[in-house]
């Protein structure tokens, strides 16, 4: 007997393997996977503004990405004595003007850079509630601890939000016209918008997402939403405060993308890999120094092995 339902995941037409480029941007989900790829050696970029988690505030990064219209001084804003843009996340914000702009465009150079040569864009989506500004035009990345009465709070429609999509589409392609867009819509329920408010700010992500994926035959879509809210309904897949995946619901959403996107020789690379991560990470207690030096010769060895047929694979 069957105690639980399977989300159904198709194998992917096209496969992901060590040599291929991806950039990882959007909601604190997408770093779930993007850390689960920098662990397995895979070339990523990951959330280079930092967490996104509505799609205008993405599409707005994307534009600037792609026009590589840098930052200037006037797109600042200086709050609790730090340097920030209203398009970014807090991680970029620095203590002088001069090195906020700096960082913002270096972030801007390397991500259009990366995008160029990247085969896919991971892009995942958190939220459609936003929060406009009077000092920026549209949806704010991230409210960076201003005072909320200083926001307008928004629900943006569908209709907004696949708009958004296209554009993001567009632009990419405008730098890679090869570039593959792969959406994941977050588990993580915005539990602060409320109990509906979530429900619908995740109806009108979904139903755009489906939209943007009908009329471009280079996006796609992987249900990581609805296996954890599906398949894993059970909050022992839940972290501490209720809302997003532990590390048990995030290795078997992992295990399920690569399903659908390694092929059998990939997955055993990564196998490979993993035992190398692992021994690297292992710290012996009461060292024997003959059975340490043959662990350590054995481990090196394991390296040069996988180097030797993967020159783009180092290990620290």
């Amino acid at each position: 007997m069957q105690f639980r339902t399977i989300v159904p995941v198709d194998l992917s037409p096209w496969k992901i393997d060590h040599t291929t480029r991806i950039i990882l941007m959007g909601s604190c989900f997408v770093e779930n996977i993007g850390r689960k790829l920098e662990y397995s050696k895979f070339p990523v970029l990951q959330n280079p503004f930092g967490i996104v988690f509505h799609p205008i505030a993405m599409e707005r990064l994307i534009r600037r990405i792609n026009s590589r219209n840098l930052f200037t001084g006037s797109d600042l804003l200086l709050k609790n004595d730090q340097y920030l843009s209203l398009e970014t996340h807090s991680m970029m914000n620095r203590s002088s003007a001069e090195e906020c702009v700096l960082n913002l465009n270096d972030s801007l150079e390397t991500s259009y850079k990366f995008i160029r040569e990247a085969r896919v864009l991971v892009l995942s989506l958190g939220t459609a509630w936003g929060y406009e500004h009077e000092s920026l035009d549209g949806v704010a990345a991230n409210c960076h601890k201003i005072p909320q009465k200083e926001f307008k709070k928004k629900l943006s429609t569908i209709d907004e939000i696949t708009d958004s999509l296209k554009t993001i589409s567009k632009s990419l392609r405008e730098i890679n016209k090869d570039i593959k867009i792969l959406y994941t819509l977050s588990p993580v329920r915005h539990w602060k918008d409320g109990v509906v408010q979530n429900q619908q700010s995740k109806a009108h992500l979904h139903t755009a997402i489906q939209e943007a994926v009908d009329v471009d035959a280079e996006s796609y879509y992987f249900p990581s939403y609805e296996i954890l809210l599906d398949e894993l309904r059970d909050y022992r897949f839940y972290a501490n405060d209720m809302l997003h995946p532990n590390e048990v619901a995030i290795s078997y959403i992992w295990n399920r993308f690569s399903e659908a996107y390694f092929d059998e020789s990939t997955k055993q690379l990564n196998t490979e890999i993993d035992k190398v991560q692992k021994s690297l990470a292992h710290r012996p207690l009461a060292e024997n120094p003959i059975h340490h030096k043959k662990f350590l010769t054995k481990l090196q060895a394991k390296i040069e092995e996988i180097q030797q047929n993967h020159p783009q694979i180092t290990f620290s």
